[in-house]
């Protein structure tokens, strides 16, 4: 099952029993709200697994980068230590400034190689 465009909705998935006993994918923009997002799934899921929001991915795509408009600053408790490094330094703009690569930018072969490693 795919579920698309929740953004920070996954509250509604909550109560969705079923849900907790299966392997969940997330793969957002690898942009701070697309961590945060994460972040909030995992309150609910908390195996969650991030897909393709990884600093390879990231700087492997320079070239479609765009810019966050207003982006998330807030601590993340929820990622693992690789997320939560990718996470603070786009938050600290250490890549470049408010930096945001969105998922559909990224070429349909990376994401058949990442779903095949799942």
């Amino acid at each position: 099952m795919v579920i698309f465009g929740a953004g920070y909705g996954f509250n509604n998935f909550a109560s969705v029993e079923w849900m907790r006993d299966h392997i969940i994918h997330y793969w957002g923009d690898i942009d701070t709200h697309g961590f945060a997002i994460l972040n909030q799934l995992r309150a609910f899921f908390p195996r969650a697994a991030s897909l393709l929001m990884d600093r390879e991915t990231l700087m492997e795509h320079e070239t479609l980068w765009g810019v966050e408009p207003s982006p998330e600053t807030g601590t993340l408790t929820r990622l693992t230590s690789e997320e939560s490094r990718l996470y603070d330094q786009l938050r600290h703009n250490e890549l470049g400034n408010q930096i945001r690569l969105e998922q559909e930018k990224i070429g349909i072969e990376w994401l058949v190689e990442a779903l095949g490693r799942a």
